[in-house]
């Protein structure tokens, strides 16, 4: 047996042990002595304990016993399916394998289906089992009813957990955040230490390994898609206002703070429309005094004088902020359900905006329908063990090692206690409460070997109050566990040994591949080379290498996906930084989009256009590099901006190469970590990371 878990992880679930052992006693007792109706008690037993222990529901008491009721018909109908396919081993199996399939697989494109799908699992297995007896339906239906009815009352009256903030309200808080912090750099240009350590920590805490399972947005409806967009806007917006706040203070210009002010209010609206306490609005404004901004920013400035390079990139920095507010602002209007235009804005950024919800349940459905999905892989995975074992199956010989160890242990000890006890009923009868306390405690806490062994002890001391048991009822349990556990791992071995590790290497080297031409289209653009259409910033993602760099992103986030559906055999601490790569792609196509102007491009000096030339290739070709995911990561310093640029262009032109400059030294940064190259270098300079390397570019220098 493996290492008794700790007394904080043991007792941390004590609450809901109780809550279980409550509602299955009194299911259980009257139904077992007072009304001598066994099967009502079987099924009054392991009603709560299939909602309460094998499906642990998030959120509140009163949120859990909701869920618990919706899932009531269900349980309902593959009680009565199971009933009737009992018939034969081979009906109930092949029963067990379409429903462990359609559950399995539903529960990975409805997420929220996932919370309840063991406890309709161990429905349909306690009914299939034998001996086939159709005229106990009534009874297990019976049972199923009661076992619920008082599970929603324990959840609601015993132990009631607190309320947890939704994510939206999270979102909300966090943009809170950002604008009192635009609200400071409106007052002193910069922030202390202090807030940019609080503002990344805040954007860190809203990625959704931070979220209790049944609060993350990660359905397939246009709501959830939403949330998740403005989640990752909000992340990003807090990141850039850090930068923002520790660059050097630079003199202050009327359009700057014009548009903090209105990053700021646009912040404070979007908090109240995820709220619901303000009604919900489109990102006109923000994105009319965007454009109002690049236009200001254009003029001549006062005096004759060239903008100092140290304005120019705090200008470029908070155009990186009003991006991201334009973001998080539109994706917030969508999630409130207030429409689904997306004016002026690029369609793919948006493109669940438009379809209809049966749309989009069938993009996720077909997504997943390829035997290259880890949804579809496990699923088919779980249905086979499920089906020829009828038991819990698993897929990593660590997991089989351990519940087979603990099945083991279990069956031992009620082997003794059966015969220790023989028929002296009374005995199970006093063990039973305080065995589901210890189980439903400990072994959630302590891992397969704990879990299975203990709920070994549960089922046999149960079964012994409604039937004559022998030793033999242990046996039977090790047996069907020890089963269920190879098949499993011989289906995980032999059909999907690499999971959708291999299959996420593959999309994330596809993606770099294809971001590369896009790299070098934008910075033709910038240089007035480029063939991106002019006027229409709509239409852009779809042409040329856009749409190719589009579709192999979305391609890379689902696999990204179904790889976190996975138990992790190992930490990736040394591994490739996936999310790093996938943030590669999406900077590439927001820079695609809000770099080139619109309004056709000044004129650049030669030196200019050989400098775009160059960066942009070191670029491209270090994608290219990346794709391959070389062992010491892609490190690439980018050839500084010549400082006598500023004196011989335009204005409009100067800043457009600094906003250039930006996003290129931002891509760098994102490979770098998204390779481990930033890990290497820390490990072989303790000191701080270049700069070049963290997106913040050098001074130009000649």
């Amino acid at each position: 047996m493996p290492k008794l878990p700790s007394p904080a992880a043991s007792f941390g679930g004590i609450g809901r042990a109780v809550r279980v052992s409550v509602a299955s006693a009194a299911g259980f007792y009257p139904a077992a002595y007072l009304l001598d109706r066994p099967v009502l008690a079987l099924y009054a037993l392991f009603t709560p304990i299939a909602f309460g222990v094998l499906s642990p529901l998030p959120g509140s008491g009163s949120r859990r016993a909701g869920t618990v009721l919706r899932a009531a018909p269900a349980a309902a109908a593959l009680i009565a399916s199971g009933t009737v396919l009992a018939v034969t081993t081979w009906t109930a199996a092949l029963g067990m394998l379409v429903v462990a399939l359609s559950l399995t697989f539903g529960a990975a494109c409805a997420p929220r289906l996932a919370g309840v799908v063991p406890g309709l699992q161990l429905c349909y297995i306690l009914a299939c089992f034998p001996p086939y007896a159709p005229a106990t339906l009534p009874e297990r239906l019976g049972g199923l009813a009661l076992g619920a009815a008082v599970l929603c009352l324990g959840e609601v009256l015993l132990f009631p957990s607190p309320r947890r903030p939704s994510y939206a309200v999270r979102v909300a808080d966090a943009l809170d955040l950002a604008a009192r912090t635009a609200r400071v750099l409106l007052r002193a240009e910069t922030v202390d230490s202090e807030r940019a350590r609080l503002l990344r920590t805040t954007g860190r805490e809203l990625r959704f390994s931070r979220q209790p399972h049944g609060g993350r947005p990660t359905g397939a409806g246009r709501t959830d898609r939403a949330l998740a967009h403005a989640g990752s806007a909000a992340r990003r917006l807090l990141d850039q206002l850090a930068t923002l706040g520790e660059l050097p203070a630079a003199p202050a210009d009327t359009a700057s703070r014009n548009l903090l002010h209105g990053v700021a209010a646009t912040c404070e609206e979007t908090a109240g429309i995820l709220r619901g306490d303000r009604p919900a609005g489109g990102a006109e404004l923000i994105e009319e005094m965007t454009a109002r901004f690049l236009d200001e920013r254009g003029e001549p400035p006062e005096g004759g004088r060239a903008r100092p390079y140290a304005l120019l990139r705090r200008q470029s920095t908070l155009l990186t902020v009003a991006v991201s507010t334009v973001t998080v602002r539109t994706a917030a209007h969508l999630a409130a359900g207030a429409g689904r235009a997306v004016p002026g804005l690029p369609r793919e950024q948006f493109w669940y905006a438009r379809p209809s919800t049966a749309r989009l349940w069938l993009v996720r459905i077909r997504g997943n329908l390829t035997p290259r999905s880890v949804v579809f892989q496990n699923a088919v995975r779980t249905a086979l063990g499920l089906a020829l074992a009828r038991t819990t199956a698993v897929g990593t010989w660590s997991a089989v090692r351990s519940a087979a160890a603990g099945t083991l242990a279990g069956a031992v000890l009620a082997g003794a206690l059966i015969i220790g006890a023989g028929d002296a009923t009374e005995v199970y009868a006093g063990l039973l409460v305080p065995t589901m306390v210890v189980a439903f405690s400990v072994g959630p806490a302590g891992g397969p070997a704990w879990a299975q062994g203990l709920f070994t002890l549960v089922v046999s001391t149960a079964f012994a109050q409604i039937a004559p048991v022998t030793w033999r009822l242990a046996e039977a349990r090790l047996v069907d566990v020890l089963t269920g556990s190879a098949i499993g791992l011989v289906c995980a071995l032999l059909a999907w040994p690499a999971g959708a590790r291999t299959e996420l290497r593959r999309s994330v080297a596809t993606l770099f591949r294809a971001a590369a031409p896009v790299v070098r289209e934008t910075a033709d653009a910038v240089a007035g080379r480029g063939a991106v259409p002019r006027g229409d910033r709509s239409r852009r993602p779809t042409t040329g290498p856009l749409w190719p760099a589009l579709h192999h992103l979305r391609i890379a986030e689902a696999a990204y996906a179904q790889f976190r559906t996975e138990p992790a055999p190992r930490a990736d601490d040394d591994g490739p930084d996936w999310l790093a790569a996938l943030n590669y792609g999406s900077r590439v196509l927001t820079g695609a989009y809000w770099l080139p102007p619109a309004r056709g491009v000044p004129g650049l000096p030669p030196e200019a256009r050989r400098w775009v030339d160059t960066v942009a290739r070191q670029v491209a070709d270090a994608g290219l590099r990346a794709a391959d995911l070389p062992p010491g990561g892609v490190d690439v310093r980018l050839a500084p901006l010549p400082a006598a640029t500023s004196s011989d262009t335009t204005p409009g032109a100067s800043s457009l190469l600094v906003d250039l400059e930006v996003w290129l030294h931002a891509l760098a940064s994102d490979l770098a970590t998204a390779t481990g190259a930033d890990r290497a270098a820390a490990a072989d300079d303790p000191g701080p990371v270049r700069r070049s390397c963290a997106g913040a570019p050098d001074a130009p220098v000649d």
